[in-house]
């Protein structure tokens, strides 16, 4: 490899992302943007549902559990006296669902023989929600009984809930990292798609190729301004999580660089494979998208457990990169610099990169009719 061949080829990409302000939008704009529809649009916390409370009974005790459901902050309550009031508002979606507290509610609680004692109603079309909805009133029920039973001097059992990692129970706290990893994903696999694309449209690919440069050469002259450019962009995007959506970074900054070099070489690499199999911008763009971003925000483990899916779908999830990525970065920010999650993910993202940057010099080659 010649080092002056290789400076100039630098100096050329370098000056051609100078150029071009959507190179520029892309790693530096579309990043925050992301970053704030991810933080605050994309949520798993759910506070205040509105649930309907239908109170049938004008007993102290159904009065007592309807204000238990009242004044927990989980819960919007809408007071109705019949549930044909509430049941439209399910069905119009202004309503998660509605509890009955039944006109037999004082008998019921004093029966000895068990029972329901009152009956929860979800809407069903949102299936998380509806779950929601269906265990914390229970909880609320549960908590209202235990409130009423006299405690004893010594309890012989005390349970203590303690969360690792995570002890407000906050998903921002998770996701945030997540989507950086997607947001990294965008910008390596996308750009450079988009730009080697761009040269073999305009023709100036044909041309460097005519040039003593070597394959290799050409590659990574190509891909180095734009693995700082990723660089600066995942620093950017952490710099926002730590100190703009308050996600707490308990590694260092160098493992979290680290972590990110090692991504952007599978992601970089997966562009440049693109650009050299479609040689067209508008099908780089979709290949990309298809290849890149989609299995990346699915099959990474972001929003949906990795350990719910199908079996073979499992399988496939270890040849996404951004699956390893985000676990380590999960680990970083959340528990600490623990090498021993960390290089098993390090090592996969290298050798899914390895693949991704040999089969792309295997497409490109010296002469124009490969």
């Amino acid at each position: 490899m010649n080092r002056r061949r290789l400076i100039a080829l630098m100096r050329k990409e370098s000056l051609q992302v100078i150029r071009d302000p959507s190179t520029f939008l892309i790693a530096f704009v579309l990043p925050v943007i992301l970053l704030f529809l991810f933080a605050y649009a994309v949520s798993l916390d759910i506070r205040k549902v509105s649930i309907g409370v239908v109170l049938e009974s004008d007993g102290a005790s159904a009065q007592s559990l309807a204000a238990a459901f009242g004044g927990t902050r989980y819960f919007q309550v809408t007071p109705a006296r019949d549930r044909r009031e509430v049941a439209g508002d399910v069905v119009s979606g202004r309503l998660k669902g509605y509890v009955v507290i039944p006109q037999d509610f004082e008998r019921r609680l004093a029966s000895s023989v068990p029972g329901a004692l009152v009956q929860v109603i979800t809407d069903g079309s949102q299936p998380n929600t509806a779950g929601f909805v269906a265990g914390y009133a229970q909880g609320v029920i549960t908590q209202w009984l235990a409130s009423r039973v006299a405690q004893p001097t010594l309890p012989v059992v005390e349970v203590r809930s303690r969360f690792w990692f995570n002890p407000e129970i906050e998903s921002r706290r998770f996701l945030v990292p997540g989507a950086i990893a997607i947001i990294m994903t965008m910008i390596g696999t996308l750009l450079t798609a988009l730009v080697v694309a761009r040269e073999w449209e305009r023709g100036t690919m044909e041309a460097l190729l005519s040039t003593p440069a070597r394959v290799v050469e050409i590659l990574i002259g190509k891909l180095l301004p734009y693995f700082v450019l990723g660089l600066l962009a995942t620093l950017g995007s952490a710099l926002l999580a730590v100190f703009v959506f308050d996600v707490p970074l308990r590694g260092s900054w160098f493992t979290l660089l680290l972590l990110s070099t090692v991504f952007l070489i599978p992601a970089l690499g997966q562009g440049l494979m693109i650009s050299a199999l479609a040689k067209n911008q508008f099908i780089a763009a979709q290949a990309a998208l298809f290849s890149g971003f989609l299995p990346a925000f699915l099959l990474s483990g972001f929003l949906f457990e990795i350990d719910s899916m199908p079996a073979p779908l499992r399988i496939i999830t270890y040849v996404v990169p951004a699956r390893h990525f985000i676990a380590s970065l999960q680990t970083v920010f959340l528990a600490g610099d623990v090498w021993a999650v960390m290089l098993p993910d390090m090592a996969a993202m290298l050798a899914i990169g390895a693949v991704f940057f040999a089969l792309a010099k295997a497409k490109t080659r010296k002469s124009l009719d490969a």
